[in-house]
């Protein structure tokens, strides 16, 4: 059976994007681009919201890991083109090879027959996605960068309490803090 692990990086004031929209605040040091590569490795399919996904796909695909960047980034580029990616969204009419087109209203049963049909992880992405599939997140992940941004998008925009436990946590050298989180 699948697990569904909602993983975002954030400021640590909780936001995603800054309030415009941005996330260029997160500057990812070699120690946590590997943790990333390692995570990927054990990633059995990608579930992205449309913006994630697009913030995703091209830079992955086309732009990063190319000859003379550094060996951790092509890594990851490499793993990620290799990892099946879902990409849910009612306005995206194609996609590459390796992209599956989901519709936002079919999320829930895509995800529940997901878990039933892949054994390992399904990294989602996305916090409007991340609450539209709520009951079927196993672990959150939080990558807190050590910047404070003041505002923006924020991890999840749940609208209500959720109780979690904290099952591990790390620190890199980058100042990056991480922590994993199960239902209570």
């Amino acid at each position: 059976m699948g697990k569904v692990i909602y993983w975002m990086n954030t400021s640590i004031d909780g936001y995603i994007e800054d309030p415009d929209g941005g996330m260029d605040f997160m500057d990812p040091g070699e120690d946590f681009q590997q943790a990333a590569n390692d995570h990927v490795r054990r990633t059995s399919a990608f579930l992205f919201g449309r913006r994630l996904y697009e913030a995703m796909e091209k830079p992955w695909t086309q732009d990063l890991g190319k000859e003379g960047a550094p060996a951790v980034e092509r890594e990851f580029a490499q793993l990620y083109k290799e990892t099946p990616r879902y990409a849910f969204s009612d306005t995206l009419q194609t996609v590459p090879e390796g992209v599956t087109i989901v519709r936002r209203e079919d999320a829930v049963s895509v995800v529940t027959r997901l878990k039933r049909e892949i054994d390992g992880v399904l990294q989602l992405g996305g916090p409007e996605l991340a609450t539209s599939l709520l009951d079927l997140i196993d672990e959150f992940w939080v990558y807190a960068f050590p910047v404070i941004v003041g505002g923006g998008k924020p991890y999840l925009p749940v609208g209500k309490k959720l109780r979690l436990r904290l099952v591990e946590h790390r620190s890199f050298a980058s100042g990056i803090m991480f922590r994993r989180y199960v239902r209570s």
